[in-house]
């Protein structure tokens, strides 16, 4: 301890973040289980078991939270999830240095501009009446068109947004799990007479399939979560029916009608189903031979 005692003061606030964010407030699980008022507190509150989790599942709403969490989700998963590994493929191929490190600057850019920033620009460049891309859609002689408020373009809306914020900054860790592969591969194949597509799909590819596998398993963790803030801000009374998920529900229920052991049940439902959904990923890659997370 006293010899890694630098280490351990360097991971500490790190740790402390964990306990105070994270651990603590599991303590707030109990009033899932509760009817819970802040003048009686947790401990003296009615104990009323299961019914919380009988009402959500009982909601007129249910379906329709469970049906725009998920959709969202795949399209998350399964268009977004494969672009970073894309652009990280597509970014190793580049020999120029200085346009790749160019590239690379305007590609990680955007994930350090906040969801406010990002969903006000689409909302002036979209907007009906004089937004930059309805003008020029006029000038061509085409007709207006209602981003904003049409539900049919919240969610290809939502999906480019999480796409161009986070791809960039997800290639990171491909980037770095290429930095590692043994040259002497690439230079084999290339006595041998390999393409450079050929090579990306006989060693890029398959050197990257460990840490692809662990990145998925840890997407799958968050699989019904699909983030509160993004989503509140381009929702809007018109697209409610394509755009209200648990996290917009668990906002309106407990901060805006103040039932908080409600809103707590949804939040614990979504935090096991995202603990059921990380076991199963991380077992079924066991199985497949794969590492895993743990």
């Amino acid at each position: 301890m006293k010899r890694a005692f630098p280490f351990y003061l360097m991971i500490f606030p790190g740790v402390l973040l964990f306990v105070i964010f994270r651990y603590l407030p599991m303590f707030g699980v109990f009033i899932a289980f509760k009817d819970y008022t802040p003048f009686r507190g947790v401990w003296k509150s009615e104990w009323i078991g299961f019914q919380n989790f009988v009402r959500l599942f009982s909601e007129q709403d249910f379906l329709l939270l469970l049906k725009n969490t998920l959709y969202l989700n795949l399209l998350d998963t399964f268009i977004g999830f494969p672009f970073p590994i894309l652009l990280a493929l597509l970014l190793n191929e580049v020999r120029i240095k200085y346009f790749k490190n160019t590239m690379q600057t305007i590609l990680y850019a955007p994930h350090f501009l906040s969801w406010v920033v990002i969903v006000g620009i689409t909302v002036l460049f979209m907007r009906s009446q004089d937004g930059g891309l309805n003008v020029l859609l006029d000038a061509l002689g085409y007709a207006r068109i209602d981003f904003m408020t049409n539900p049919d373009y919240f969610r290809p809306l939502w999906l480019f947004h999480n796409i161009w914020q986070g791809a960039g900054w997800g290639a990171i860790i491909y980037l770095a799990a290429i930095a590692s592969i043994d040259p002497a591969l690439y230079e084999a194949a290339t006595v041998d007479g390999a393409s450079r597509l050929r090579q990306i799909w006989h060693i890029t590819l398959p050197s990257l399939k460990t840490i692809i596998v662990i990145m998925f398993i840890l997407r799958l963790g968050s699989f019904i979560d699909v983030g509160f803030e993004h989503i509140f801000l381009l929702q809007n009374p018109l697209n409610l029916q394509v755009s209200d998920v648990f996290e917009t529900y668990v906002y309106r229920i407990g901060l805006v009608q103040g039932d908080f052991s409600y809103s707590t049940a949804v939040g614990l439902f979504k935090s096991v189903v995202g603990l059921v959904m990380i076991v199963a990923a991380n077992t079924i890659a066991k199985r497949l031979g794969e590492e895993g997370v743990y």
